[in-house]
């Protein structure tokens, strides 16, 4: 069998079972159809919820739109958990607001919502305009929460939390715990005229080493050079977890296991970034070149199927972390020759040639690294988002 048939044989199956899971009913909400992602980040069962406990959540737009909605996660509670108030408003400082832009969130109109156990609920649109690369903060409070909590762990960004109801408020005075998760938002959309890419990693994509409250993460560079190009594709969701696999799951699900619900079912995705495996890679559980490879081509069929292009980039060096090997090694240069050369992604950034040292190629360059031999620092990010080319994000063949 031909690679090109065998690829074609691939894709037939996977959009006959995705035409079987739409007909099957799924806790979730429909993505708003004129929507775009203007932020977005992955859920996790992140502890225990606490009753009548208040989040003001600070996240960092990319594409800026009109009639913003917010996307609430109880994908991982074991029961429905209802939030008695929602606003949304523009950071001024800390946990004050700008005066006048606190305002109410409503669901079907109502000004509360019970989002069941394993569900995803949208908000209604808020009129006016959100702009690019702006502080929305996200206040929210639950009565009676319960049971396992849905968020995201390592925000890298200053968040804030209380007791009562203090969502309305745009001091910041009874705002005074300072928290590092997002708690049950993950995702921003608005109403705009381009497309958005959502990068789907681990803890190099999440941020870790890069310089926390400064949106220094390489996805958030990536969103500050589309906004200033003439690129179709403005919006930016960052659906990176720590320590995530692409196979196994662990810290979050696996890739795998996460794509439909993190990536796929936001809103105005032209093209998904594929930046995982070294988790897989350095956990020595046993998986191997091929292993992985199988778990990229479903990736990419899938997203086919879905209508959108993947990119995929190679997994960047990382001798002198402790589980680096030379086995581990050998794996990622057999799979790194895969991303670039099998032609199963629609585009190959090669993260391993910014990042490695050209005294020791195993090796991440001195100058971008962030300590720890692995994860790389706000130099670094920046190197990794210059190096995408941007027309390989518009897919306009699909």
């Amino acid at each position: 069998m031909t690679a090109r048939l065998a690829r074609t044989c691939r894709l037939l199956v996977v959009t006959l079972m995705a035409a079987v899971l739409q007909a099957t009913p799924v806790r979730a909400a429909v993505s708003p159809p004129d929507g775009v992602v203007t932020w977005g980040t992955s859920a996790d069962r992140i502890g225990d919820a606490v009753a009548d406990r208040g989040y003001r959540m600070v996240v960092h737009t990319s594409v800026g739109g009109r009639d913003a909605r917010i996307r609430l996660s109880n994908a991982f509670g074991d029961r429905p958990v209802t939030f008695g108030s929602v606003y949304a408003g523009i950071r001024r400082e800390g946990a004050e607001l700008v005066r006048g832009s606190n305002r109410r969130l409503t669901f079907d109109g109502s000004a509360s919502v019970t989002v069941p156990s394993g569900a995803l609920v949208y908000s209604d649109p808020l009129p006016g305009k959100l702009p690019a690369g702006s502080d929305l903060v996200v206040s929210l409070h639950s009565p009676d929460a319960a049971g396992p909590v849905t968020g995201h762990w390592m925000a890298m960004q200053t968040s804030y939390a209380t007791r009562g109801d203090h969502t309305a408020e745009e001091s910041g005075a009874h705002w005074t715990e300072t928290i590092g998760s997002w708690f049950y938002l993950d995702a921003v959309s608005v109403r705009a005229d381009a497309g958005a890419v959502v990068a789907l990693g681990d803890s190099i994509t999440d941020g870790w080493q890069s310089t926390t409250d400064l949106n220094r993460r390489w996805p958030d560079y990536l969103a500050r050079r589309l906004q200033k190009s003439d690129n179709a594709v403005k919006g930016v969701a960052n659906e990176g977890i720590a320590g995530n696999k692409v196979l196994a799951d662990g810290p979050g699900q696996s890739a795998l296991h996460r794509l439909d619900r993190d990536v796929l079912s936001q809103p105005g995705v032209r093209t998904v970034f594929l930046f995982q495996g070294v988790n897989d890679i350095k956990a020595h559980t046993g998986v191997t070149a091929q292993d992985l490879i199988d778990g990229y081509r479903e990736i990419a069929d899938r997203v086919h199927a879905s209508g959108k292009c993947v990119v995929g980039a190679t997994i960047a060096p990382f001798k002198g972390w402790p589980e680096w090997d030379p086995a581990a090694e050998a794996v990622r240069q057999e799979v790194n020759a895969f991303i670039r050369g099998s032609g199963e992604f629609d585009a190959v950034t090669d993260f391993d040639r910014i990042l490695r040292s050209p005294y020791d190629q195993e090796r991440m360059l001195p100058a971008l690294d962030g300590g720890d031999h692995i994860h790389p620092n706000d130099k670094g990010m920046q190197a990794m988002a210059d190096a995408v080319d941007l027309r390989t994000l518009d897919c306009p063949d699909r």
